[in-house]
């Protein structure tokens, strides 16, 4: 449950957490200069996607690539989380008019270095679940396997009536504050969001 903080331990909070993000991207740009690729701008990917109906529920299987840009990785590697955000669209094909969304599902996890223990960790915001993992690229190669994820009721769709779904995989900057949203806007590294990958759903 999220909690939110008003008056002026909000906005110094807000102050704070702003001057850090800004100085890990500040720093991030210093230290790139010393790297290989400083100025890799990371894409999302999905590779594959199908469905499954499972004791009544469409079920997703998914492979996405996830590649995070120079600027996402030293804002990780500092202490900031990030969030990388699936969602899903269920749509009715209809003959005559426009097809209609049916459904939507946003499944959201949590990356995080803890330096200390120089672990990352993968947490489910949907759920709460979270596993720990030794790498990186073993944790982003956790995210990129999608395996039996609900996504809707057969008995909510309408019988006889044909489906499509669709996914698409995003790093999501709403948590952070205003200014830094305004910020990520404009670089380029930050937008890090994959096409649609669409099918039919088979019942």
């Amino acid at each position: 449950m999220s909690r939110t903080i008003t008056n002026k331990s909000g906005k110094l909070w807000s102050l704070r957490f702003g001057l850090a993000m800004l100085a890990c991207i500040w720093l991030g740009a210093s230290h790139a200069q010393n790297r290989d690729d400083p100025d890799r701008p990371g894409y999302f990917d999905v590779r594959s996607a199908s469905s499954r109906l499972v004791g009544g529920v469409h079920t997703l299987d998914a492979r996405l690539q996830l590649v995070l840009s120079s600027e996402a990785l030293n804002a990780l590697s500092s202490g900031v989380p990030l969030t990388i955000e699936l969602q899903i669209e269920v749509i009715r094909v209809r003959r005559f008019v426009w097809d209609d969304a049916a459904a939507e599902l946003a499944t959201r996890y949590e990356l995080e270095y803890r330096p200390l223990s120089q672990r990352y960790i993968v947490r489910n915001l949907n759920s709460g679940d979270q596993d720990s993992f030794a790498t990186l690229y073993s944790a982003l190669n956790s995210l990129g396997r999608v395996q039996g994820l609900p996504v809707i009721d057969d008995a909510l769709l309408e019988a006889d009536t044909p489906y499509r779904i669709r996914l698409r995989v995003l790093l999501n900057t709403q948590q952070y504050p205003a200014p830094l949203r305004l910020l990520f806007f404009w670089r380029d590294q930050w937008q890090l969001e994959s096409e649609w990958f669409e099918w039919l759903l088979e019942r």
